[in-house]
């Protein structure tokens, strides 16, 4: 049975922007977005079959969705959507075990063992090591804030920031060589900023 792609994310995207609130100024349609053309990209870096590819764009689109009904355990939740959403668009159950796979391989600290998994978790942290850092950081620091998850002081989270960047590795080759470099570049500047504090 062919995979109905364009349907089910048509789908996803839909109930995504009808139910994602406000308050998730990171984890919202446009990380969704994001981290689905960064797979993409990565994918086809690491020769990807086409199907493959697809089923790599799913895992991203579905990721966050547990987000619609929890923040805490979201990536289970977002398996569970899948698996009720993603039979009627004619994905096996074997696409499907893969997919959740996947989206469980997301929640840190990342677990990935497969290609697919590595790709869709260097996918989610493409940020890191991009000019747009920053910006990024700063939404999810805001989305803790509003929703009282973690409120910190300013030194305090570039603290943080600090010991993820220093310990995070991409999994891919791919993400590697397409980013790597301006991490550095970013962990430099946090450095920086803490050490003028």
């Amino acid at each position: 049975m062919n995979l109905k792609f364009e349907e089910v994310r048509a789908h996803i995207l839909d109930q995504l922007s009808k139910r994602l609130t406000l308050d998730l100024t990171y984890h919202n349609i446009e990380h969704v977005l994001d981290v689905e053309g960064s797979a993409t990209r990565l994918a086809r870096m690491e020769d990807i079959t086409d199907r493959d590819i697809v089923l790599i764009r799913t895992a991203a689109l579905f990721h966050d969705s547990g987000m619609m009904n929890t923040y805490h355990n979201h990536e289970e939740e977002g398996c569970k959507i899948a698996s009720m959403v993603l039979p009627e668009y004619g994905y096996s159950r074997a696409d499907i075990q893969g997919i959740k796979d996947m989206i469980m391989a997301t929640k840190l600290p990342q677990t990935a063992k497969s290609l697919p998994e590595k790709i869709i978790c260097d996918a989610d942290l493409d940020y890191l090591g991009r000019i747009d850092f920053f910006m990024i950081a700063h939404r999810l620091k805001y989305e803790w804030n509003i929703l009282n998850i973690n409120t910190m002081e300013l030194k305090e989270w570039y603290l943080m920031q600090e010991e993820f960047l220093s310990k995070h590795r991409y999994y891919t080759n791919a993400a590697q060589v397409l980013r790597d470099q301006q991490k550095k570049g970013n962990l430099n500047q946090i450095i920086e900023l803490l050490n003028n504090q």
